[in-house]
């Protein structure tokens, strides 16, 4: 099954705390368990950059943007307490976008 809506943000990791972020952000890591209690979530992806090892790329993938939106509304207490404390582990993160596959 073809995902609906994926998001894709990059993060440059702070020396030393590559192996925390990997954990973390990883396939079984602590976004992934809060993830998988929503309806709607399909799977995650961590990626890292074969030529600057601190950056790293995350990509999650949701039935639809709806999905995401409402598991969003109905952990947002447990989303920003996971954010704030992973906020100490990157020196640089960015939302590179919204996406959805082509149709065709």
């Amino acid at each position: 099954m073809n995902p609906g809506f994926a998001y894709f943000w990059t993060y440059l990791v702070r020396p030393g705390r590559e192996g925390m972020f990997a954990r973390i952000y990883g396939p079984d890591g602590d976004w992934v368990r809060l993830f998988r209690q929503a309806d709607g979530y399909l799977r995650s992806e961590l990626h890292r950059d074969r030529h600057r090892p601190r950056r790293f790329l995350s990509v999650d993938y949701w039935q639809s943007e709806e999905a995401y939106r409402e598991f969003r509304q109905r952990f947002a207490a447990e989303f920003e307490s996971l954010d704030d404390r992973c906020e100490e582990l990157t020196e640089e993160e960015a939302h590179l976008g919204d996406f959805e596959p082509e149709e065709g």
